[in-house]
């Protein structure tokens, strides 16, 4: 996805650089760089659970499908919650949403630290996915428009934040977790009442939208041909995703500090190859052809994963980290780029389709394997990412748009509905 990049704003005298914003994706606005450290930390909450999840089993004597409703619970509610998101942000501002969705992860976080039992747990997990929810969508938006250098630049930080989020959740899981599985949770509530207060500080109150957002406008938008099969492949390649990211910890059967430190090793690739090794490849071969070789590269590492020894299972995981960070990289840019509609009520949209399988995949995994063996789930979430490949060689037509066209509308769009400075 291309993107016009204009020269940074000419810094006023006396006024910070740093708020000015120039030069370079590492020359941001503090507002930009505060979004973005509670960013991290959101996406921590995402992986946080993983190294802990049969720790979780053991202390609440629970099921591996029972534990993790602890994703399905969250990505449920985030799913249907990005219908909300839009329509609230455009009425009470950019930065109340952002702090109500940190208030809510703050309380449903440290709630969930105090659980006695499967099913408290998943119900505060529920809670702990709306603030999200509210918190990701309208963070994505301000990045976007408040960010130096375009949205190209905007979508590197956002990407950068998601993967140093998703590499560190697993490690602090596994350090806090190896002494009560309860601390991580206690230690996410800390964290985000820290992103609160640096909100609260840095991020100034966001010009609200010239025209409020409804709560069908993300379903409206999935009208258009190229955003609907962006969010369809999304919605197989979530499955594989998070079939990895809930399931295989309990395939690994390693203790807190090893399992984090496989899924660290994982979060490292992740980040690395989504943020530096994505783009040139894109530049290189383009966006369609990157994303469906990237999704048949990691349906044969998957289907390795499910079938290889213990040492081949903690390769191929940590491995699928570099898959993912692309996918996620040129599925994100596919979903702001594709179609003509507001970037926020796009990825709302874009989100709310996605998401159900990110819901999906942590309950399904564990089921099959009860009805069968601990290969098929493997075998289910390659297919999964076959079929998101499919999608993409089948829609290429509509998947290509000129996005030239379009920079000069989102532009303009950014300015009265993306929450910038």
């Amino acid at each position: 996805m291309s993107s016009s990049t204009g020269a940074p704003a000419a810094t006023a005298a006396g006024a910070d650089p740093f708020d000015a914003g120039a030069g370079g994706i590492l020359r941001q606005p503090k507002a930009v760089w505060a979004t973005a450290g509670a960013s991290v930390v959101a996406f921590m909450g995402i992986g946080l659970v993983d190294p802990i999840l049969p720790s979780i089993a053991k202390g609440l004597q629970a099921t591996p499908s029972q534990v993790s409703l602890l994703f399905t619970s969250y990505f449920l509610i985030t799913a249907v919650a990005m219908l909300v998101t839009g329509f609230v942000s455009s009425r009470i501002g950019g930065r109340r949403t952002l702090l109500l969705g940190l208030a809510f992860v703050v309380v449903f976080a440290g709630l969930a630290g105090t659980s006695h039992s499967v099913t408290q747990l998943v119900d505060f997990r529920a809670g702990w996915g709306l603030g999200n929810a509210l918190f990701v969508s309208t963070a994505l938006a301000v990045i976007v428009g408040a960010a130096a250098g375009g949205s190209a630049a905007a979508i590197l930080l956002y990407e950068s934040a998601l993967g140093l989020g998703m590499a560190c959740g697993p490690l602090l899981g596994a350090l806090l977790g190896n002494i009560s599985w309860r601390y991580p949770f206690f230690g996410t509530a800390t964290l985000m009442a820290i992103g609160f207060l640096c909100i609260t500080a840095f991020l100034k109150e966001q010009p609200r939208p010239a025209r409020k957002t409804s709560l069908l406008d993300p379903v409206k938008a999935l009208g258009h041909g190229g955003l609907a099969s962006a969010a369809v492949s999304a919605f197989f390649y979530n499955y594989t995703f998070f079939t990895v990211l809930a399931f295989t910890p309990f395939v690994l059967n390693m203790t807190p500090y090893k399992s984090g430190a496989v899924f660290f090793a994982w979060g490292l690739l992740l980040a690395v190859f989504s943020v530096i090794v994505a783009p040139r490849m894109q530049k290189r071969f383009g966006s369609l052809k990157v994303l469906g070789g990237s999704l048949v590269l990691l349906a044969a590492d998957v289907a390795v994963l499910g079938y290889g020894d213990h040492t081949t299972a903690v390769v191929c995981t940590i491995l699928s980290g570099a898959f993912i960070g692309v996918n996620n990289t040129v599925y994100t840019e596919l979903a702001l780029g594709v179609s003509d509609a507001p970037r926020p009520v796009a990825s709302a949209g874009y989100n709310f389709v996605r998401w159900f399988a990110a819901a999906a995949a942590p309950y399904l995994a564990p089921k099959i394997e009860e009805w069968s063996d601990i290969h098929l789930p493997f075998v289910m979430a390659a297919a999964t990412a076959l079929l998101g490949a499919l999608v993409v060689l089948v829609r290429r037509n509509a998947l290509t748009h000129d996005i030239e066209e379009l920079e000069p509308r989102h532009a303009t769009q950014d300015s009265v509905s993306v929450f910038a400075d």
